[in-house]
């Protein structure tokens, strides 16, 4: 397991109740599917969350699968809800 940050940005930020938490997982699904399940979220976190882009480590995650995305250990996940209508 690696240990980091997941920071929220506009949306996400506002749907996750936080700008930032850490991550203890193996792979980016891991990740996010721990956040969901934090007190107080529901499916418009969810929501937010799929329709969003993610940087790890600055680095575009794309149309790849989440599962095959490996955390680094003190990695940091960006979470990019649609901006402006996008």
């Amino acid at each position: 397991m690696a240990k980091g940050t997941i920071r929220y940005w506009a949306a996400a930020k506002a749907a996750a109740g936080v700008g930032e938490e850490p991550y203890d997982a193996v792979t980016l699904a891991d990740a996010l599917a721990e956040a969901a399940r934090q007190d107080g979220r529901d499916g418009h976190f969810r929501r937010v969350v799929e329709r969003s882009a993610f940087l790890v480590d600055g680095d575009p995650v794309g149309g790849r699968p989440h599962g095959a995305i490996a955390l680094p250990e003190g990695g940091v996940v960006e979470v990019l809800p649609p901006f402006a209508g996008g």
